[in-house]
């Protein structure tokens, strides 16, 4: 088990490492596993990369990201304006069923709302938003609604996929299968990284409507 010390140190260094995040305006403290971030950067994007970095660290197992986003006057953009960028950037995106998304903006902060028929749309909606300059945040409440939601087999899919996935160990990862559309994952991983491994692999079943993540890391 790595020590908190020693878990605040490869944190900061990974972040050092990673060359769009500003480490020094960042704070990490660790306890028991759980790093908390804190600081300021000058973009929505910096901030889920920060927290993205630090999940990959080997001994987290959970992060709070508490960094505040502070726009720099060059980089601020009105409301109305992040909104028509929202709307232009869903319309160009051939992944994502833009007619069937509202954007709402408020100080900078979006909300996308609407219903898809695959994860993978509303996780393209969300990353097509949070790259806009101006952007302070973002909230997703786009919902997933197959068309054709098909049962029986979908637990043996998953575990199938599972057991292709160079990143997880299929046999410690348990799947149930619930009759409305929801997965639900349980079990020990070894990486936080491990965990939304395991999570995007289940959303990829036809008929997912949502994906309970109950893993543990326990490196």
């Amino acid at each position: 088990m790595v020590g908190d010390q020693q878990l605040q140190h490869d944190v900061l260094a990974e972040l050092e490492w990673e060359p769009s995040v500003n480490a020094s305006h960042i704070g990490v403290t660790a306890n028991n596993g759980v790093i908390t971030l804190t600081g300021t950067v000058e973009k929505y994007m910096e901030k889920l990369t920060a927290e993205r970095v630090t999940k990959h660290v080997y001994g987290v197992k959970a992060v709070a990201n508490d960094i505040e986003v502070k726009i720099p006057g060059a980089g601020q953009r009105n409301d109305t304006d992040i909104a028509a960028a929202a709307v232009n950037a869903l319309t160009w995106d051939g992944a994502v069923p833009d007619d069937r998304i509202t954007v709402t903006v408020r100080h900078g902060w979006v909300t996308l709302e609407g219903t898809v028929d695959w994860e993978f749309q509303s996780s393209a909606a969300e990353c097509d938003v949070r790259l806009l300059t101006g952007v302070a945040g973002l909230t997703n409440h786009i919902t997933v609604k197959p068309k054709h939601v098909r049962s029986g087999d979908v637990k043996e899919k998953i575990h199938s996929a599972f057991q292709r996935h160079a990143y997880l160990d299929a046999r410690r990862v348990g799947v149930d299968v619930k009759a409305d559309g929801k997965i639900v994952l349980h079990g020990n991983v070894r990486s936080w990284a491990e965990r939304e491994e395991a999570q995007k692999a289940a959303w990829k079943a036809p008929g997912v409507v949502t994906v309970e993540n109950q893993l543990v890391v326990a490196p």
